[in-house]
């Protein structure tokens, strides 16, 4: 009996050390003076959870070449893996941005050929991503769990409606787009935009395709080129503004980033060879699933 009461005593305390490194491994990763980012974090990256993590994050970097809402899917899944949401979308948003870069790459033929004007939207695109990404920070976790599903729903919805609103702006004919007084409305309406993106992340891209779209740009391609660049000014920011304030779980950073680029750079490829119609259909699915299986998991 005796060393069986002395093999209980060895375990638990065994099990307190290890509980109080995980609250300290936790804690290094988290923000000074604001716990909450620890809860519900993944302490190991066994090979399950690793394969997870590459697989979503070469999908979303593919679905972010082709037409955007790549964070669709690998947002949702770092929930389903054991992060809480505020972690999730920092780590995200990290994770993803290299696959802006390849995807740049991908698709420098339609970036040479975009009219220029339209390149001052990235602007407002870095203000708002700065804006968002210090507002998360301060929003409480249990809120900003309740706000998910609804935030991925509006960005599918508004995808969805896109031409609607569109031919009801008419703006689709050739010279609306090239005034001014469009492109200052697309200035602001890409701050929101921004803003949004810095906040969120998930449906950035539908967001900006959505508002390309009611600029009266109607190439897919070339609106995908011009999303890279802006979307990779917002989610750039934001991750700066993440890693400083030590939002980040880094276990999964460097494995999604490397995935990302290897599916940006094929997924801009596959993208060439899809029809718009497909593309659209696709990114309105994903959409509707991830914001119907976060619905269900409440």
């Amino acid at each position: 009996m005796r060393i069986t009461d002395a093999a209980r005593a060895s375990k638990h305390v065994h099990d307190s050390c290890r509980r109080a490194q995980q609250r300290e491994f936790h804690a290094a990763l988290a923000p000074a003076a604001d716990p909450r980012y620890a809860a519900s974090l993944t302490p190991t990256l066994d090979l399950p959870h690793a394969a997870v993590a590459f697989g979503v994050a070469f999908l979303a970097g593919a679905i972010n070449s082709v037409a955007g809402g790549g964070t669709l899917v690998s947002f949702p899944a770092l929930i389903w893996l054991g992060l809480n949401s505020v972690t999730a979308n920092a780590t995200n948003t990290v994770a993803i941005w290299p696959g802006t870069v390849s995807s740049a790459w991908a698709y420098r033929r339609e970036i040479r050929s975009a009219d220029a004007r339209f390149l001052a939207m990235i602007l407002p695109s870095l203000l708002g991503g700065f804006s968002g990404a210090v507002l998360l920070r301060y929003t409480p976790t249990a809120m900003f769990d309740s706000m998910v599903p609804f935030l991925i729903l509006f960005a599918t919805l508004l995808f969805l409606v896109q031409e609607p609103i569109q031919r009801m702006l008419r703006t689709a004919d050739a010279e609306a787009h090239r005034s001014t007084r469009w492109l200052a409305g697309g200035m602001l309406f890409q701050l929101c935009v921004g803003l949004y993106g810095g906040y969120f992340g998930a449906g950035i891209g539908i967001l900006m395709l959505a508002a390309l779209g009611i600029l009266g740009l109607q190439d897919i391609h070339e609106m995908n080129s011009l999303k890279v660049i802006f979307g990779g000014a917002v989610n750039g920011i934001a991750a700066v503004y993440f890693i400083w304030a030590r939002m980040v779980y880094w276990p999964y950073v460097l494995l999604m980033a490397i995935a990302a680029i290897l599916g940006g750079y094929l997924g801009a490829g596959t993208a060439r060879r899809m029809g718009q119609r497909a593309v659209r259909r696709i990114v309105i699915a994903i959409g509707i699933g991830m914001a119907l299986s976060l619905f269900i998991r409440r």
